[in-house]
């Protein structure tokens, strides 16, 4: 599980290199048709890298502290130490912050799923941007509050609220996701057309 932990972890700090690089290069591409078939492979890629950023977010503040079992008592009480970090932030009442932080860690591992399977991969990537940018602002939130505080998000080591976290956050998790989702609609988009053609066609040779 520590190994599967690493890898997730890896994929997540590292692997917006790939997406970005795979599908600036597959635009380049000059042939329609391969251009499309290179983009959707590289779509395909990137679910997979994007969904291992919250599956190893949600293994960060679900794994077991130094010296314990997967258990799910060791879950919850790593969970719990979560919750304290929610309540940081200052922005909801202890129930709230607990509440969230017992919720979260599982929203996250269910997204992370979804982009791997890359079912609807157009609807995961606009949730996945909007989560993002909900971290992100309340990392801007705490920085210029003045909490120096962790910023929780539970993805290598741990980190201050403040520019550099979202530094990381806006390069190595947003964008790619960003990338990929456009991607996704210009897929979509490129599918639509090619059916109304496909239709036209067919309409005048009737």
């Amino acid at each position: 599980m520590n190994a599967l932990g690493s890898l997730l972890t890896w994929l997540a700090e590292y692997g917006y290199i790939a997406v970005v690089a795979g599908l600036v290069a597959s635009f380049c591409v000059r042939n329609r048709e391969k251009r499309l078939k290179a983009v959707r492979m590289m779509l395909v890629i990137g679910g997979i890298l994007i969904g291992s950023i919250f599956l190893a977010a949600a293994y960060g503040k679900m794994k077991p502290l130094p010296g314990f079992a997967w258990s799910w008592r060791s879950v919850r009480t790593s969970i719990s130490l979560f919750a304290i970090q929610v309540e940081s932030y200052q922005v909801l009442s202890p129930s709230a912050a607990n509440t969230v932080a017992h919720t979260l860690p599982f929203a996250e591992l269910f997204l992370g799923v979804w982009l791997v399977t890359g079912i609807a991969r157009r609807y995961s990537t606009v949730i996945a941007g909007l989560a993002l940018c909900g971290f992100m602002i309340a990392i801007t939130s705490a920085y210029f509050r003045g909490l120096k505080i962790d910023c929780g998000c539970g993805i290598g080591p741990p980190e201050e609220a403040g520019p550099a976290a979202l530094a990381r956050d806006g390069l190595r998790f947003l964008l790619p996701t960003l990338i990929v989702m456009w991607g996704a609609f210009w897929v979509r988009h490129k599918r639509a057309q090619a059916a109304a053609v496909a239709q036209e066609a067919a309409s005048e040779s009737i």
